[in-house]
């Protein structure tokens, strides 16, 4: 009987975490996904009050709702290196702790500018932890991306939802003042800390093992995202297997080895890609159309005769409908050869939720929210599509950084002109018509990043790529 072969490749090497650090883990990436969004969320459904309470005009306000993705861009770029410094564990850490003292510090502003300076420092704890969390998911449960994925995404999701539902509710229950409504958010943000104490001062998995970081049987290989929602983008379908690691580890069809993915990857000039800067308009719209939602959207409705505490409502249910469509339409759209009709799809209902708000706001109110919902739901679409438009891990994660890191800095316009219109026409009218416009070159652009084509056929020659 032949012995058994012993595994000297990075799967041998990578260690099982103890189950009480497994256990922690989980409940701090639930709790950091739950916090990753009601900074924004309840602001919004309490726009109204805190611009009255600190006597903002709405091209301020509209600044305000633009700072988000602007704050994004900036800290978010800075994730991964503070990461290598000093570990994701401790930097995730350090922006649960930021976000608290944001969260703290906005019910004692005085004036706009202390309120915009503790929102950046909480929206700066978002940044990293939006760029690091699916990186410590990869890491740290290699063999479960996609469960440990989907519950990220799910109290990602949740935190969105929760924060618009009771944001008034809760203000109403405190005593009807702003500061109250919006601090006691740093609470939950406080109980996150919490479990990423003890795993800010933990060593991770082997950095050889991880940076391999591979799935177990079925699942698809995810390379690490550093973008807004936080989920990892999934790779081309397919299987092969992994040569020279001394394991047979399933890999993705069309990948290359790990080494020879990084060197061609460095080669890449991502700029002169179309279908990279086609997914960074597409990304930096959907973005866009995203925070204007989350930032003006209750106030659309207010303004409309609609009731604080339902305008709060209809935002959750705008938020709460990625829940699903975040696990259908990846699974849809990596089965279809182009993208396209998911993204005209996507814009049509858009468009008809705009439409809708335009000619009836309050009375067909919760059918607007739900058609808004899901023309959001470009966001998902968008992190696929990502996966799907590179032939490597590397070129996934590069393709990735260009996309988000432009998109980001594409979409911040478009909440201050929405806040500029909003001023100068004083009604919706026009603020709808340019949330609507935005839509068009959304689907354009998205119909031509869902073309099925990659990258490294655009950037380098095929020649390269096989020689690799």
């Amino acid at each position: 009987m032949a012995p058994t072969p012993i595994r000297t490749g990075p799967a041998a090497r990578q260690p099982r975490p103890r189950t009480w650090l497994t256990r922690t883990l989980v409940v701090g990436i639930v709790l950091a996904a739950v916090n990753l969004r009601p900074a924004i969320t309840s602001l919004g459904a309490l726009l109204e009050e805190v611009r009255d309470g600190l006597g903002m005009s709405g091209s301020v306000a509209g600044l305000l709702t633009s700072v988000p993705p602007l704050c994004f861009a900036v800290f978010g770029v800075s994730a991964p290196r503070l990461a290598r410094r000093f570990g994701p564990g401790a930097v995730v850490c350090a922006g649960m702790v930021a976000i608290t003292l944001g969260l703290a510090l906005r019910p004692f502003a005085g004036s706009t500018p202390v309120f915009l300076a503790a929102s950046a420092l909480a929206l700066m704890g978002i940044a990293v932890g939006n760029v690091l969390m699916p990186v410590i998911v990869k890491r740290w449960f290699p063999q479960q991306v996609g469960t440990m994925t989907g519950l990220y995404s799910m109290g990602l999701a949740a935190g969105t939802a929760a924060a618009a539902a009771v944001a008034v509710p809760l203000t109403d229950a405190l005593g009807g003042g702003w500061r109250l409504g919006l601090g006691v958010w740093a609470l939950l943000a406080a109980l996150a800390v919490i479990p990423w104490v003890p795993l800010a001062r933990h060593r991770e998995p082997d950095a050889a093992a991880v940076a391999t970081g591979h799935g177990g049987a079925g699942e698809p290989r995810v390379a690490a995202d550093p973008g807004d929602a936080g989920d990892a983008a999934p790779a081309p379908q397919g299987s092969a297997t992994r040569q020279g690691t001394g394991s047979d580890v399933p890999t993705p069809e069309g990948l290359v080895p790990e080494g020879a993915a990084a060197a061609q990857a460095g080669r890449l000039r991502i700029s002169r890609s179309p279908t990279a800067w086609a997914l960074a308009v597409f990304f930096g719209l959907q973005a866009s159309g995203a925070y204007i939602t989350m930032g003006w959207m209750p106030q659309v409705f207010r303004d409309a005769g609609v009731s604080a505490d339902t305008a709060g409502l209809l935002l959750a249910v705008i938020m709460v409908m990625g829940v699903p469509l975040a696990f259908v339409i990846p699974r849809v759209a990596v089965r279809l050869p182009h993208q396209g009709p998911i993204v005209v799809a996507l814009g049509v209902c858009g468009l008809a939720g705009y439409a809708g708000l335009y000619l009836a706001p309050a009375s067909g109110a919760f059918a607007w929210a739900v058609l808004l919902g899901i023309s959001n739901c470009a966001f998902p679409l968008a992190l696929t599509m990502v996966g799907m438009r590179a032939r490597t891990g590397a070129g996934v994660a590069q393709l990735s950084g260009f996309a988000q890191s432009c998109g980001y800095l594409i979409s911040i316009p478009g909440p201050l002109l929405v806040g500029v219109l909003y001023q100068s026409s004083g009604g919706w009218a026009l603020p709808i018509a340019l949330m609507a416009g935005l839509m068009v070159p959304q689907i354009l652009v998205g119909v031509l990043a869902g073309r099925n084509r990659t990258i490294e056929s655009e950037c380098a020659p095929l020649e390269a790529v096989k020689s690799a």
